[in-house]
């Protein structure tokens, strides 16, 4: 298997990667567009494509925000009503693996901007059992999250006649540089079914294992016609800004009190900091499944920014895999089955630990990210104890 000799992505990335005669993958030369465009001219060109969608009326709707708890919520905001003078309205698809940090973000997003927000908050129970389904079918306890992201929004923007939806970075440009940020590339069904939900529309699961129509309901795409009708389009904002997570929510920290977290399997304490499991349980079977994880995705874009060396970044991946995970227990209780039955399942072996935390200090004091909490599972277990409702 090759690797590409800047970064640590491997050619079987699943998203698709090519990498080139001299040994580069095309997610490093692409971000190298971060070097050389011309920024200021490209965020221009948002803002003229962004005014064309103001309403007069002030009362109305400009555009919807996807949002969570974590990731690039804050910064997107920041830009969408700051910057660019647009009156969002958010959404929000509750991922019911909560974190306290994620409700505490979440909620000092909403009152700090000043916007309005609509929730979306499936059954408990059939998410449960969507969850099982995913789980045995395709290793996947991820999956409701990310098709319930990527539709709701868009079955808003139909209800509501609100065109415009304005998503933060775009994961295939900034990992595997599935495209130029000069193709300005805007969501689609395709990229969302073969890529977020790894081949399965809900509308593919009605009957598997029982699954039901009633059950999966809330994950449907709307149809194409009414789309087209209101005019629905994505726009990705990292293709008009030269996207730097980890700068941007050290702005977001300064300029909002965005709170981080410890993460029990990567070194960032910004990100994906709103799901208990992202960075555990699901990013191990990422691991299984992929041969990187979330450490290793973290570790590239920092190696792309030329914060951090090729061989400090495969200390840090190392440390970061081998790290055995933190809710195992909590998880087969949610499932009703065993820890075992679990770790089955999901191919659960736990490593030997090769590389010590002295082994990695220094890289991470390098790095600087700034951390509010550590990771506190006894804080977490009410929620956890509540089936990840709230």
């Amino acid at each position: 298997m090759r690797y590409c000799k800047r970064c640590l992505y491997h050619e079987n990335h699943p998203l698709g990667i090519i990498i080139d005669d001299d040994g580069i993958c095309s997610g490093c030369l692409v971000h190298e567009e971060k070097i050389t465009l011309d920024w200021d001219k490209r965020f221009e060109k948002l803002k003229n494509l962004v005014n064309g969608f103001k309403n007069q009326d002030a009362q109305s709707y400009d555009c919807i925000v996807p949002v969570t708890g974590a990731k690039d919520s804050y910064y997107t905001l920041h830009i969408v009503k700051k910057i660019l003078g647009l009156n969002p309205l958010l959404v929000r698809y509750n991922p019911h693996f909560n974190s306290k940090i994620g409700h505490r973000n979440y909620a000092y997003l909403k009152t700090i901007f000043d916007v309005d927000a609509l929730d979306m908050v499936s059954q408990p129970q059939k998410v449960k059992k969507i969850t099982k389904v995913t789980l045995d079918k395709f290793k996947s306890i991820h999956w409701h999250i990310v098709a319930g992201n990527s539709v709701f929004p868009v079955q808003i923007a139909v209800r509501y006649k609100i065109p415009l939806i304005i998503w933060g970075a775009h994961q295939g440009v900034e990992q595997v540089g599935m495209y130029s940020h000069e193709d300005e590339v805007e969501m689609s069904r395709k990229y969302r079914k073969e890529h977020d939900l790894m081949g399965y529309e809900a509308e593919d699961l009605v009957g598997v294992d029982n699954l039901t129509k009633n059950d999966l309901l809330q994950y449907f795409y709307p149809d194409s016609k009414e789309i087209e009708k209101v005019g629905v389009r994505g726009i990705y904002l990292s293709n008009y800004i030269a996207w730097d997570s980890k700068k941007q929510h050290e702005l977001m920290i300064k300029l909002y009190g965005y709170k981080t977290q410890e993460q029990n399997r990567t070194f960032d304490t910004y990100n994906t900091i709103d799901t208990l499991h992202y960075a555990d349980t699901h990013d191990y079977i990422k691991f299984r499944k992929c041969s990187y994880t979330l450490a290793t995705d973290h570790a590239c874009r920092e190696i792309r920014w030329g914060r951090l060396s090729k061989e400090d970044a495969l200390k840090l991946t190392k440390y970061y895999q081998e790290q055995p995970l933190k809710y195992l227990p909590q998880l087969a209780s949610y499932f009703d089955i065993s820890v075992d039955i679990l770790k089955e399942k999901i191919g659960y072996k736990k490593l030997e630990q090769t590389i010590l935390y002295d082994d990695i200090k220094d890289i991470l004091d390098k790095l600087n990210f700034i951390e509010d909490k550590k990771i506190d599972i006894d804080e977490d277990m009410d929620l956890l104890q509540r089936g990840f409702e709230d």
